[in-house]
């Protein structure tokens, strides 16, 4: 195996085979010692294939991640919960822009992208395929998936790619009021009447299976992560990160009196890890291939974005006389 200082085996990994060792080397020799790779360095194609999909597909997830909480915009309670769900819908679909942003950099326009998302070919979280019946389950989505989109890009903040690590550091920063956002919503709902409290109970218990499911396959099931770990591409692994979150916001959960639909859940004293009952992988699986609840309707909804601004594209685009008139 390829590490930093260390010698090269006489048979690269799969993916590197066409490599230069030298040059190889040393970029990992860089990344060992926490240097940044930025857009015009060397880096072995596996790299920049990682880093398209990976960053791709988290700008998709911004985007479509939009969209469960905007439908509920119009209907928030009151006038200063639509402005804060407007203004925090808003920098979801500015986050995508970033990371689209940085994604260019390796290579891949975001025409390319978008292309690849509404004709299915690129992926995105499975969690944002659910559906958001109530206002407790969007309440649910601004508290604890931002919490799990924290936990995962604060560590991914730390990474090797430059223009990435640069966008997931703005990007957290403003996670962190969207999910305090989330927290001071559950909390009213939580603390309010029963029937309040039954719908936040009813949002928890259907959001817990998308939850867990948030990380990503276990690490025994991902072919991906030994090598974006290595590279620090991610800073951590699926496993590692739903511990963390895990043990940060389940006694948070219980604090406020509400249930996790899961039995087997306890934290073991002798090895400070939390056991559970295994999600349901294969639902994992059909989702994210696009037999989920709203799979289907999302990418609708992506298509017809782009078929309605296409205009403004091909204005943006064509010589200014076409769509100017020039002053007498």
């Amino acid at each position: 195996m390829y590490g930093g200082g260390g010698s090269i085996d006489a048979k690269a990994p799969i993916g590197l085979e066409n490599e230069d060792p030298v040059k190889l080397q040393e970029f990992e020799d860089r990344i060992a010692r926490g240097e940044k790779i930025e857009p015009t360095d060397w880096m072995p194609a596996l790299y920049r294939k990682q880093l398209i999909r990976m960053i791709e597909q988290h700008a998709h997830s911004e985007i479509i991640g939009a969209l469960p909480e905007g439908t509920w915009i119009t209907r928030a309670p009151g006038f200063k919960r639509k402005l804060a769900l407007m203004a925090k819908v808003q920098d979801e679909v500015g986050h995508a822009q970033l990371l689209y942003s940085a994604a260019e950099t390796l290579g891949k326009s975001r025409e390319a992208m978008i292309d690849d998302l509404i004709n299915g070919k690129s992926k995105y979280s499975n969690i944002f395929n659910y559906p958001a019946f109530t206002w407790a389950d969007a309440n649910a989505i601004s508290w604890l998936v931002d919490a799990g989109a924290i936990v995962n890009q604060l560590a991914n903040s730390r990474g090797s790619y430059g223009p990435y690590s640069r966008a997931l550091d703005r990007i957290c920063k403003e996670e962190a009021f969207h999910l305090k956002f989330g927290h001071h919503c559950v909390i009213h709902m939580a603390s309010g009447t029963k029937i309040q409290r039954q719908m936040m109970q009813e949002a928890i218990t259907r959001w817990w299976t998308p939850l867990m499911h948030f990380f990503g396959p276990p690490d025994k099931m991902s072919k991906h992560t030994e090598i974006l770990v290595r590279w620090k591409v991610k800073m951590a692994t699926n496993d590692q990160n739903r511990q963390q979150f895990l043990d940060m916001y389940v006694p948070k959960i219980w604090e406020l009196g509400l249930t996790i639909p899961d039995p087997n859940l306890r934290k073991n004293k002798e090895t400070g890890q939390w056991e559970y009952t295994e999600p349901d992988w294969e639902e994992f699986k059909r989702v994210i291939n696009g037999d989920g609840p709203l799979n289907a309707e999302r990418l609708a909804v992506r298509r017809t974005a782009e078929a309605r601004g296409r205009w403004v594209r091909e204005a943006l685009n064509s010589p200014k006389s076409a769509y100017v008139t020039p002053l007498a």
